[in-house]
């Protein structure tokens, strides 16, 4: 007789490296954590692999960004060389004034950087006015997936505006950095995420984690 982790793995049929880099302070039993760990079970009762990067636990810290540290620490190559080995980039953090937590956004900084993650191009490059004028060319990552998950405060219908202007995290993070590195992306999103969340919300939520886990 099959099991269900077994007729989940049987149907999935596509198993893949996941890259979890999990970017809020609390890694024990906050509701990014529960979003984590429900996520890593699901995903794995159908095959795939997880590699959890949780940065607050970490012990080696990136340094604050600075363009002048070249080459860049080593920390920043095993992160990235973890990178290239999986298929699934997965980034999950909380918002924090319209971005994602700072340790997350440094290691963004750091390890999505050109020249690995991808190159510029210039359509004029002996142009004196427009000799930065092109495009962006995908580099290690090119047709992998980034996912983001992330946690607001307040209900939906408040980020309205800011979505219109493509200020929330997800948006900028898609155009501005996942296009530039040739990502497929997909974006997990949790609203009025507050300690007083009742228990059947809770639940919803875990159950939008476990479909989610089993689409990829």
């Amino acid at each position: 007789m099959i099991s269900q982790a077994n007729h989940l793995q049987l149907l999935s049929g596509n198993n893949m490296k996941i890259c979890i880099v999990f970017g809020h302070y609390n890694t024990k039993d906050s509701f990014n954590a529960s979003v984590r760990d429900t996520f890593i079970e699901e995903a794995k009762k159908i095959g795939h692999e997880i590699d959890l990067i949780n940065l607050f636990d970490e012990e080696e810290q990136l340094p604050f960004y600075r363009s002048d540290i070249n080459p860049p620490p080593q920390l920043v190559m095993d992160y990235r060389k973890r990178l290239e080995n999986a298929d699934v980039m997965f980034l999950m953090s909380a918002c924090h004034n319209l971005r994602m937590n700072v340790i997350l956004e440094n290691w963004i900084d750091w390890v999505l950087h050109p020249t690995w993650f991808f190159s510029y191009k210039s359509l004029l490059p002996d142009s004196k006015f427009f000799g930065n004028y092109g495009y962006p060319v995908a580099g290690a990552m090119k047709n992998k997936i980034g996912i983001v998950s992330m946690t607001y405060g307040g209900p939906m219908v408040s980020y309205f505006n800011f979505s219109f202007f493509d200020n929330i995290p997800y948006r900028r993070l898609k155009k501005s950095i996942f296009q530039s590195g040739g990502l497929k992306t997909k974006y997990l999103r949790f609203y009025s995420v507050l300690p007083n969340m009742k228990k059947v919300d809770f639940e919803k939520n875990m159950q939008k984690v476990r479909k989610f886990a089993r689409s990829l």
